[in-house]
């Protein structure tokens, strides 16, 4: 699979613009400035085939040869109307609901910290609604060894169901954990990815 050759495809600001999917499709889900662009951005192999900005606010549709990526609006962004909230609630939960050719959901949270609340409510929600998922712990190369150590151990405890989550740690800065994900993209696009993650 050539991943440089991503190509960007087009944006929705709401779930009824969103045509039914006809190929397997690989989600990215984050909170606000979790770094979700940069990793797009570091997968591809581009500098800027995702835009790094404070917020993403549409659902962003890329294609890779016989898949596409779907960049889903950053959550808990704090400074914005509750109307502009709900919105991208109502986004996020569309997409996730609706019978799509959904492969996996990528679930990025912020290696530094504990899960937020809404991190942890999005988690619930991709188990209960049985979506296969992988959490891709970013900023990595922030921690020492021994911070790292200590938030990998605190995670068993903060995540639900942790012992049964494929857990990646990512940095955009030195590529760690890039080959993994991109690997794992692989799998999904060829459908030899069998049972649950």
């Amino acid at each position: 699979m050539n991943f440089n050759k991503a190509e960007f495809l087009t944006s929705y600001g709401k779930f009824g613009q969103i045509p039914e999917s006809d190929r397997t499709e690989i989600a990215f889900s984050g909170r606000s400035n979790v770094g979700k662009s940069s990793l797009i951005n570091k997968i591809f192999n581009r500098k800027s085939l995702a835009r790094v900005s404070a917020k993403t606010v549409t659902i962003n549709f890329y294609s890779l040869e016989n898949i596409h990526i779907v960049d889903l609006p950053g959550y808990g962004y704090a400074k914005v109307a509750k109307t502009e909230k709900k919105r991208w609630a109502g986004l996020i939960e569309g997409y996730l609901q609706a019978d799509r050719e959904l492969g996996l959901v990528f679930q990025l949270v912020d290696f530094r910290h504990p899960p937020t609340a809404d991190d942890i409510h999005m988690i619930n929600f991709l188990i209960d609604s049985e979506i296969p998922f992988v959490i891709v712990l970013t900023k990595a190369d922030k921690l020492k060894k021994t911070q790292r150590e200590a938030r990998m151990e605190a995670l068993q405890n903060e995540l639900p169901c942790a012992d049964q989550i494929t857990v990646i740690p990512f940095s955009a800065e030195t590529g760690e954990g890039v080959e993994e994900i991109r690997g794992i993209i692989e799998d999904i696009a060829e459908g030899d990815l069998e049972g649950d993650l």
